[in-house]
């Protein structure tokens, strides 16, 4: 009996550790869809080892950034073998079917998921829940069209079909995905140098579209299309009219080129590294829009050009089949239209350039339409009014500069004149036909006249008429107190402009723009601005990199068209500071309400500069320093004088204390600037400078070594020695080092140069800059990817300092200072159109201030309106603009509505920058009753105050307000927080005030009689006694 007990009891806890061993915590899905389907048969495997729930969730994420759990099925689970169950996957219809008026249209959805978890508790609310075991398996959702339709088992009335038709359901498509690529919709205007506009491409996000795109890379079925304007013809062997530059730095299909004849050229690349080039058979002329049109298709290569001259169209074409297969794979690499970083450019204007990517457009030559951009413009009607023009001031200039002739002297006269001369016939002094002139080309036909006689009969060019003009113009200008005389003198600007005066086409642009004393015209302002970039003006390159920067005047935001102009400039900037002249100044963010930095401008007059002189005199190295430096780069409204500022230098290096003044003038030396070159005299400042720890000497030294020695080790020591100590210039020249493979021992590293670049730039370097936003342009495949936005930034930020802006605020700072408001006002506009932020404030300051009404009233608020506005847009905006700007959103000038919202923006970004003035505006719309938004309030960090009473968050504005650091602020921010505290009071005591006020009015009469009592008494008691 005990030996079948003992028997029992351990097939008993044989039985209970198996039962334990198999009843295990789990949960699995078995045949789970891969994407969203109806009436799905879901099979689950599930096991537990205590009572628990098994339960099927779908969770779905939508684009709107919301997540959502929908709960399918649930069941109860007991201890036991592994379990499968099959349930039917009922997902919802709007994430399985197409909306169709019954079934309900969903958010975007972005993932779906299927999870199947084991869950302890959650039966009773006593109970706390707990997943044991879980499984996941992600659907793959689909896109709108995809989806079926559901067969509904109902009859539906008539109005629920009618209710499909509406646009609620018509309007659902698929997502637009463009297979015409506008690679340029503007006019870029390209001064024949290795500048051009970059252009990238990705693959389609369309599956069927990337499909053909793919199968088409070896079989290319595409078409380009691009319309040029030819100025003047290629000056070496190829011009670039558009190329593609692989991953490798390699030209491949297709690139198309000029050629110094006018013939195009064309390149085809294949698979296995072939090559195919041909040259068009005809010419594209001169002054005249084309459009040239590349049509691949398989071998097949279609050259055809189109010209348009008025009403004439001339058509020309060339077929080529290839000897080998082309390869285009139009995502890998980058396209450029115009010059780079190899091959100049076309002189002349790119109009619109298309690109089909998996087809060709079935339209011919001859339906060629000449796009609207073009026909606006209307670039070939003002240059051949500027023909007639020249030809008219060249005929006068001839005339004149006959008659000017001594009739002894040995000229070369027609046989007519010499028989008149011979025969002494009597010479006809009426005014020949050709010195007539219209009323508006006066001017022009008087200093032809006048140049001739002065250069005695010598031949004058058209070009000097027209800088003679354009001097004209200014002196007009200088003379004017407003901005009325500008109708009559923007005729003669123009005619400069037309006679090669990119000075006067700049300047009539800007006029045409702003609407200063003219009529704005925009399409004007453009093409004149056009015209002065083509020829390589440094400002009109900035005044259009700044138009397709920002977007403005209608014209389409394009970062790649503004990096190709603004590269330009930058690059001169760079070339421009290595040879300073007088028509540069140093750049100064000089703003009209800073009295303290107006109060530092000086000249050579000023006792400033005459007491620098006199302590320099003295003896005194930093007085010897600051004159040099203000002579050399031409600050502070010193007139630049090389000369003098190398004998200022050489005074404080002399000296011997200051190792920058010995840094200075051993550059000088080295590079023979206002002085005869002297490489040891250099050599031994330098080093005198770099034993005192002067950084800047440290680097110099090395670039000797590099340049003079080749001893590049040596170099590259004390390269990284000054980059250590954070020198802009080392780490630059390391970086050249680096892509130029002479760094010692190791081989060229495009990417170790871009970290170097970039070190440099964020060091305030301007070539590190633009050395850095070229890198960015294209990027370094596997490395750096493409930033064309940041890039357009720092090219931005290095063409700014370009010597001839400097010269052009100098020149605007003078006239201010002068008290000449509108000479002032003109040269700050024309830097203030260039995106220059200072000049952008200082116009609106101008405007805003008008002293003297030289301005008119409207255009005085419409000028401030829209300066103010383009200040607050620049990366550092002066908070006396933001808070400017503000109130005129909350005033709503000139006919715009209150902008509540947006003024208390402004104001909150001047109040994060500490502006007193900012909080104390903030303040006075609370106490107007405005609800200051939520957003505003978080970033000011008093989100808790936005339901909370006014008074408390009055208090707290007003605080900030008297707390900042302006002492100016200070009392009637304490005012205002005064009157907040009284409020409070006033209200939270007000039943006390009044009760203590009507016991006063009851009690005062009998306190009265008491009183009158008492001293009655005494008085009586007193005459007793």
């Amino acid at each position: 009996m005990d030996f079948l007990k003992l028997c029992s009891c351990v097939c008993h806890l044989f039985c209970l550790s198996v039962q334990v061993a198999w009843a295990v915590d789990e949960v699995t899905l078995l045949n789970p869809p891969e994407e969203p389907v109806p009436d799905h048969a879901l099979d689950i495997l599930y096991s537990c080892d205590e009572p628990a729930t098994v339960q099927l969730d779908c969770i779905i994420s939508f684009d709107t950034g919301i997540t959502s759990t929908l709960l399918l099925r649930q069941w109860r689970c007991f201890p036991g073998d592994h379990r499968t169950r099959s349930v039917e996957l009922n997902l919802p219809d709007w994430l399985v079917y197409q909306a169709d008026g019954t079934v309900t249209d969903s958010q975007w959805v972005l993932s779906c998921f299927l999870q199947a978890s084991l869950r302890y508790g959650g039966f009773d609310d006593t109970e706390e829940e707990f997943v044991a075991a879980q499984d996941v398996a992600r659907l793959q959702p689909k896109a709108f069209f995809s989806r079926p339709l559901k067969r509904h088992q109902l009859c539906f009335p008539w109005s629920s079909e009618i209710l499909k038709l509406t646009k609620q359901f018509l309007n659902k498509q698929c997502p637009i995905e463009e297979e015409t690529v506008h690679l340029l919709s503007s006019i870029f205007a390209s001064t024949g140098e290795n500048f051009g506009i970059t252009k990238t491409l990705e693959p389609y996000g369309s599956e069927v579209l990337e499909h053909f795109r793919v199968k088409a890379v070896s079989f290319p079925w595409c078409l380009f299309s691009v319309w040029i304007f030819v100025s003047r013809r290629c000056q070496g062997g190829l011009c670039g009219v558009f190329h593609h530059i692989n991953s490798e730095n390699d030209y491949v299909s297709p690139s198309l080129y000029l050629t110094h004849s006018g013939q195009l050229h064309m390149q085809m690349n294949g698979e296995s590294e072939e090559s195919s080039a041909f040259l068009s058979p005809y010419k594209v002329p001169l002054h005249e829009w084309c459009q040239l049109s590349v049509r691949l298709q398989g071998r097949r290569v279609i050259l055809s050009m189109v010209c348009v001259e008025k009403e004439q169209r001339t058509v020309r074409s060339t077929e080529h089949v290839l000897s080998h297969d082309v390869r285009l794979d139009d995502t890998e690499g980058y396209f450029v239209i115009g010059g780079g970083k190899h091959v100049k450019g076309v002189e002349g204007y790119f109009g619109p350039l298309v690109y089909y990517r998996n087809r060709v457009p079935p339209h011919g030559l001859t339906d060629v339409v000449v796009p609207d951009v073009i026909q606006d413009l209307d670039l070939t009607g003002w240059l051949q009014k500027c023909d007639e023009f020249r030809f008219e001031v060249n005929v006068k200039i001839s005339g004149y500069s006959r008659k000017a002739q001594p009739i002894e002297s040995e000229a070369c006269f027609d046989a007519f004149h010499k028989w008149l001369i011979k025969d002494k016939l009597p010479l006809n002094t009426q005014c020949e036909p050709w010195e007539k002139s219209v009323p508006r080309r006066r001017q022009a036909a008087k200093l032809s006249k006048l140049f001739a006689f002065k250069h005695g009969g010598k031949r004058v060019s058209s070009a000097a008429v027209g800088r003679a003009l354009f001097s004209l113009s200014l002196q007009k200008l200088g003379r004017a107190s407003s901005g009325a005389v500008v109708s009559t003198i923007l005729p003669l600007l123009l005619q400069a402009g037309c006679l090669a005066d990119n000075r006067a086409l700049r300047m009539s642009s800007v006029l045409y723009s702003s609407g200063l004393g003219v009529e704005k015209q925009l399409p004007k302002a453009w093409l004149l601005a056009l015209l002065a970039a083509q020829r390589d003006d440094r400002l009109a390159l900035l005044h259009l990199g700044n138009w397709h920067h920002r977007g403005l005047h209608g014209l389409p935001t394009d970062p790649d068209l503004a990096y190709a102009y603004y590269a330009n400039i930058a690059k001169q900037t760079t070339l421009d500071n290595l040879n300073p002249t007088p028509e540069q100044t140093f750049v100064e963010a000089v703003y009209l309400n800073n009295d303290e930095a107006l109060s530092l401008q000086t000249n050579e007059k000023h006792h400033i500069f005459q007491w620098l002189k006199l302590q320099a005199r003295r003896g005194t190295s930093e007085a010897e320093q600051a004159l040099a430096r203000m002579l050399f780069w031409g600050q502070r409204g010193v007139t630049p004088d090389i000369q003098q500022a190398v004998r200022h230098y050489e005074r404080g290096a002399a000296r011997g204390g200051d190792p920058e003044a010995m840094y200075d003038y051993g550059i000088i030396l080295l590079q023979g600037q206002g002085v005869e070159k002297d490489v040891p005299k250099a050599l031994t400042f330098l080093k005198k400078a770099m034993d005192k720890g002067f950084v800047p000497a440290i680097n110099a030294l090395a670039w000797y070594h590099e340049q003079f020695e080749q001893d590049y080790t040596r170099a590259v020591q004390l390269w990284e020695q000054a980059d250590l100590l954070e020198s802009p210039d080392a780490a630059l020249n390391l970086g050249v080092m680096h892509f130029q493979g002479l760094y010692p021992g190791k081989p060229a590293n495009q990417y170790m140069a871009y970290k170097y670049y970039r070190k440099s730039a964020e060091r305030g370097h301007i070539r590190g800059a633009l050395l850095l936003a070229d890198v960015w342009t294209t990027g370094l495949p596997g490395f750096v990817s493409r930033r064309p936005s940041d890039a357009v930034l720092w090219v931005r930020w290095a063409a700014e300092h370009n010597g001839h802006l400097g010269s052009v605020l100098r020149k605007a700072l003078d006239s201010y200072l002068r008290g000449d408001m509108f000479s002032s006002l003109l040269h700050y506009m024309m830097a203030a159109e260039c995106g220059y932020a200072a000049a952008q404030f200082n116009v609106a300051y101008l405007c805003e201030q008008n002293a003297g009404r030289f301005l008119d009233p409207a255009f005085a608020s419409q000028c401030m309106w829209r300066y103010y506005n383009l200040t607050i847009q620049s990366q550092h905006p002066d908070s006396y603009a933001l808070i400017r700007m503000g109130d005129l959103l909350y005033e709503g000038q000139l006919d715009r509505q209150k902008d509540m919202f947006s003024a208390a923006e402004m104001y909150k970004r001047a109040a994060l920058r500490n502006e007193p003035q900012g909080w104390y505006n903030l303040g006075l719309l609370a106490e107007e009753g405005y609800r200051l938004p939520l957003s505003v309030l978080t970033e000011l960090g008093l989100s808790e105050l936005y339901l909370a009473d006014r008074s408390l968050l009055l208090s707290a504005l007003y605080k900030r307000c008297r707390d900042s650091e302006d002492t100016d602020s200070y009392l009637p921010c304490s005012l205002a927080l005064y009157n907040v505290h009284l409020q409070m009071f006033q209200r939270d005591y007000s039943a006390a005030i009044k009760f203590s006020t009507a016991v006063a009015v009851v009690a005062a009469p009998t306190i009265f009689f008491i009183t009158l009592g008492v001293f009655r008494r005494r008085v009586l008691s007193q005459r007793e006694a």
